[in-house]
């Protein structure tokens, strides 16, 4: 059982509405990249996984997605909600640091797509359903790489995410103290 306010020790948000992460957000990401540059989704593939595909062919467009910074604001706000048993909310905004990455001979136009989508509102609207804002897109950088010594068209396309973090902590509310007062 996790721990309260009560029991003491180390406690654990009691509240599911945290931000998606890992898999879930890979699963976001991908349909972003994918749905803004008509890559097929196939071709959109998280930047790191457990067991690596095989690379496609330089003929070929593709693209390697993966967030590569979570940053935190300075404060959350937190807050005691007194109904019930009482509760503490901490509220804060992180900004997420996501590198696309695309290969092959569209990937120049593809990175291009891909930042100029960006900033049409119907393109956010699966991100802002996930509870994320599009921030920046930053410069597309030419990083062409030598693969089995043949050099392979890259484009390298930063892009920050801002997103809300809400999680509910069981800190109770005090109902007695073993306190006296004197005067």
């Amino acid at each position: 059982m996790a721990n309260t306010s009560a029991t003491g020790g180390y406690v654990q948000p009691v509240s599911t509405a945290t931000p998606e992460e890992d898999l879930a957000l890979d699963v976001i990401l991908q349909g972003m990249v994918a749905g803004i540059t008509g890559l097929d989704g196939a071709m959109v593939r998280p930047r790191w996984q457990p067991v690596q595909p095989r690379v496609p062919e330089a003929d070929v467009t593709w693209c390697a997605v993966g967030v590569t910074l979570i940053r935190p604001d300075d404060n959350a706000a937190i807050t005691h909600d007194p109904t019930g048993v009482g509760a503490d909310n901490l509220v804060r905004h992180e900004d997420v640091e996501l590198l696309a990455t695309f290969y092959g001979p569209q990937a120049a136009m593809r990175a291009a797509m891909l930042r100029d989508g960006l900033q049409i509102a119907q393109n956010r609207e699966a991100l802002t359903a996930s509870g994320i804002g599009f921030v920046t897109a930053g410069d597309v950088r030419a990083v062409p790489e030598l693969v089995n010594q043949q050099w392979v068209r890259r484009q390298d396309l930063p892009i920050t995410l801002r997103r809300i973090v809400r999680r509910t902590y069981p800190v109770l509310n005090i109902l007695s103290a073993p306190v006296s007062i004197t005067k």
